[in-house]
């Protein structure tokens, strides 16, 4: 029969696609992965996994196996939770799946303070603005706008409660071709745009008053939301118009290198959630971060 730890590289190849992510992702080695798949495989006399140079796909035997695999692992993992829960300081890995702007904005507040607490606890981040359903990839939480939440999640305020979307250009731009005076005049200007992975350029929304104007931006550049800081070097190079969260643009407003545009028609916007699945109680690494960030947010 197949042991445990061997079963669960398996599972971890399978939900990352490859051998390669899968360990990036879990710690160890690639080839560690592959012999523990190749043992499992042998134990059971049947081939789980399509190998290619690209990619890795369960076959039927592989996905059925799956299917059975990933509950009856979590409840093996709740069962040992358990006995976490009567030490004195927990132990474990957590797992989250976060946007990159919360591990640029209000991630770097929490996370050495977490650890410092919690010496015996691992903390493995995924920083990416794809969404992603966290169950299936075997995250332990993740941290989403209400927007992307789904009904099943049980979700937690985390970060700041209120934030704002700016504008924002270099005083040499705004020099040279002047400054809008309504988020409709960005229709004549170089607009610095971004999108998640996958999709599409979004608009631009802005509000004054009751009043909400959706703007398509249009520019010479537009990236893939992980590569916003080169949007923002572009902007601060005076090449157009950025439009990105407030408190990630706020050390340049500070330094002087961008200026706000257009900033009585920021819209403001509830802050992100820390959620999880309700269908089974939380292991106690991640009740400690709850724990731990709702102290962090007590006035």
């Amino acid at each position: 029969m197949a042991n445990l730890e061997d079963l669960s590289a398996f599972l971890a190849v399978a939900r990352a696609g490859g051998f390669r992510d899968a360990a990036r992702t879990g710690g160890g080695s690639a080839s560690g992965l592959s012999e523990a798949v190749r043992r499992v495989e042998a134990s059971l006399g049947v081939r789980l996994l399509h190998r290619t140079t690209r990619s890795v796909l369960p076959t039927e035997a592989g996905a059925q196996l799956i299917s059975r695999l990933t509950p009856a692992l979590a409840e093996i993992d709740a069962a040992l939770d358990m006995v976490n829960g009567f030490r004195d300081s927990p132990t474990g890995t957590l797992r989250l799946n976060v946007p990159i702007s919360a591990s640029r904005m209000f991630l770097p507040a929490i996370v050495p303070r977490f650890l410092a607490a919690y010496p015996d606890i691992r903390l493995e981040i995924t920083a990416e603005d794809g969404f992603v359903d966290i169950v299936e990839a075997g995250y332990d939480a993740g941290i989403r706008y209400d927007e992307r939440l789904e009904q099943d999640m049980i979700a937690v305020p985390i970060g700041p409660r209120e934030q704002r979307f700016a504008a924002a250009a270099a005083p040499a731009y705004l020099a040279q071709h002047g400054v809008p005076g309504h988020p409709r005049d960005l229709l004549g200007h170089a607009c610095l745009g971004g999108r998640a992975t996958g999709g599409r350029v979004g608009p631009w929304e802005f509000e004054r008053a009751g009043e909400i104007v959706l703007v398509e931006p249009s520019g010479p550049l537009t990236v893939v939301h992980a590569g916003t800081d080169l949007a923002i070097e572009a902007a601060i190079a005076g090449t157009g118009i950025i439009f990105l969260f407030e408190d990630w643009l706020r050390p340049h407003f500070e330094s002087g290198v961008l200026a706000p545009v257009l900033e009585e028609w920021w819209q403001a916007f509830p802050g992100p959630f820390l959620y999880y699945s309700g269908r089974s109680n939380p292991p106690a690494p991640l009740r400690a971060f709850i724990d731990f960030t709702r102290k962090l947010a007590a006035p």
